[in-house]
């Protein structure tokens, strides 16, 4: 019975804190807006807030596992709520720009730490016969998260205030602690080796400054020449790192996977695609509620069917790259992924909302089927012992590319307003960021191009197995 008992609570304590991640990620998205005005800036400098959040995801994934084995992993998990709940009340308590996007990195930093550590967590507590239903557990934040954020956050904005966003983390919060200290062993493991600490401050002091830096070119809080100049910093450690990384023997994110080819068609030309994935959720509510005039409730209503689109498309997956291969799904999808994402900038006054909710839901079909593609075929290649380290550089790369996605939307979108020489966003200035972040999309497609036509043969074939089985069944 108490077995049993763990099997379920433990995986839901788990999902809950991811939950209340992936919500958290999502849900600012419809409020940003009304924080620009509450803050005194533009719109769209309110980008660094989101940047600054998906920054503090990335490059703390790498040493979780390490604080894991060495401090334990309900000890970091722990911790890890908590330092998600303080950001949390600094954001609610946030009267500037510069403090909401330090509380925000204090945000990512706690829900970099909450995600790989509790799979770690399921991975050592729960028993191996009941780890497929606790990972199913798993998934449900990364499905709910996306489609309750945009409603939640534009609610809440609309008929409360926006602060009240970040307040009801606490008690969630709260509870995830009581829960984790009742129900988790803190599991360690005796000698988990040193820390690559040179590497782990070259790699995050380098993607923080160069994405901060690009972030604040429109010189909302810092002037052009600093923000350049941060940015040309940045580049420089990130190339200092990858000089280091190919000279030793363990770095902290091992560059040499980059040398698989299916593990780079996903990393390298999967960060191109998901330059798109990551502007798009900053760009549609601006565009629905500055370009069209809508509330942020109701801009929210029309968001999240790109997440439907998402739900619905994981019943499909499995068929497709099963009867099209990695190679050819990921090839065409992405110019369908580009086209769909790059059609969201032909929303017009007087364009029906069913027309703009059917354009979003496909906008959420296509990039989920991309990105459940690369995924699925990222460790085809990569030996069971090296699959921790591959899934570190991976994670990395995938958030730098959002927070990418996020900067040069959002340095597009400027430059079109100063082009159109509009003091406020108009409806017409957001084309031409739709339609770039779109043909990022259809850059990936040279890099998949590369892969032999039977790239990850052997997962495709697993899924035509299975997908006939389910049938027969």
């Amino acid at each position: 019975m108490l077995l049993a008992l763990k099997a379920f609570i433990v995986p839901v304590i788990v999902a809950c804190a991811m939950f209340m991640e992936s919500l958290d990620a999502n849900v600012i998205v419809t409020a940003l807006p009304e924080m620009a005005r509450a803050f005194g800036h533009d719109p769209v400098t309110l980008k660094i807030a989101v940047t600054s959040y998906v920054l503090g995801l990335g490059v703390f994934i790498p040493v979780c596992g390490w604080l894991a084995d060495r401090y334990g992993a309900r000890s970091v998990f722990r911790a890890a709520i908590g330092i998600f709940v303080a950001g949390s009340i600094l954001c609610a308590v946030s009267t500037s720009l510069l403090a909401f996007t330090v509380a925000r990195f204090i945000q990512g930093v706690g829900g970099a730490m909450m995600v790989p550590v509790g799979r770690i967590i399921i991975f050592r507590v729960v028993e191996r016969s009941e780890y497929i239903r606790a990972m199913n557990y798993l998934s449900v934040p990364a499905m709910l998260g996306p489609a309750a954020g945009p409603l939640l956050g534009g609610f809440i904005t609309t008929y409360l205030h926006w602060r009240l966003i970040f307040l009801i983390n606490i008690p969630v919060g709260i509870l995830g602690i009581y829960l984790a200290n009742r129900y988790i062993k803190n599991t360690r493991e005796p000698h988990p080796g040193p820390l690559d600490w040179i590497g782990f401050v070259l790699s995050a002091g380098g993607a923080s400054l160069f994405l901060l830096g690009l972030s604040l070119v429109d010189g909302g809080l810092a002037s052009g020449t600093a923000a350049l100049a941060m940015a040309a910093a940045g580049a420089a450690m990130l190339l200092v790192y990858a000089w280091y990384a190919y000279r030793t023997p363990r770095p902290l994110l091992d560059l040499r996977f980059f040398r698989v080819p299916t593990f780079q068609a996903s990393v390298l030309g999967g960060s191109l695609f998901r330059i798109g994935l990551g502007a798009v959720p900053f760009l549609l509510p601006l565009v629905l509620q500055e370009g069209h005039g809508m509330s942020a409730f109701r801009s929210g209503l029309i968001t999240c069917a790109s997440a439907f689109g998402g739900i619905f498309m994981r019943t499909l997956a499995s068929k497709v790259l099963g009867r099209f291969g990695f190679r050819n799904t990921l090839m065409y999808n992405a110019a369908l992924s580009g086209i769909a994402i790059a059609a969201c900038g032909a929303f017009f006054p007087g364009t029906p909302t069913w027309v703009i909710w059917l354009v979003v839901l496909l906008g959420g079909f296509f990039p989920a089927l991309q990105f459940t593609s690369l995924n699925s075929m990222t460790y085809a290649e990569i030996k069971s012992s090296d699959v921790g380290r591959a899934t570190s550089l991976g994670s990395v790369v995938q958030q730098i590319s959002l927070g990418l996605g996020v900067t040069i939307s959002g340095i597009v979108l400027e430059i079109t307003r100063s082009v159109n020489g509009h003091a406020t966003l108009q409806w017409s200035d957001f084309w031409p960021a739709f339609v770039v972040v779109g043909l990022c999309s259809f850059a990936s497609i040279p890099v998949t191009r590369r892969l032999a036509d039977n790239a990850g043969a052997d997962i495709s074939r697993r899924t035509r197995v299975d997908t006939a089985a389910a049938g027969k069944a």
